[in-house]
């Protein structure tokens, strides 16, 4: 399975790695983006991954407006401590 993360706390996607690395030992993880210019950018320029972690509030703002100028179509897993946004999520 090959999967992207999203998310701009590097202490985050260490932790994230490890998990998924004991989850699924044969997992690939193909990148790890911090903000929605540079999450654009990776989509425009790769296939689509298989599965993306993705966290709300980024850097830049927030991931939602990812969608606006790239259309994934891959299952998403929303990784957030921000509780207002789990119904946009959806």
């Amino acid at each position: 399975m090959k999967v992207l993360i999203i998310e701009d706390e590097e202490l985050a996607v260490k932790r994230m790695i490890k998990l998924l690395n004991e989850v699924e030992p044969g997992i690939i993880i193909l990148d790890s983006r911090e903000s929605i210019t540079s999450t654009i950018d990776w989509f425009k320029k790769n296939e689509m991954p298989d599965l993306v972690f993705m966290d709300i509030q980024l850097s830049d703002g927030i991931s939602f407006e990812i969608f606006d100028s790239v259309e994934i179509k891959c299952p998403i897993i929303f990784t957030t401590a921000f509780d207002q946004y789990a119904i946009q999520a959806f």
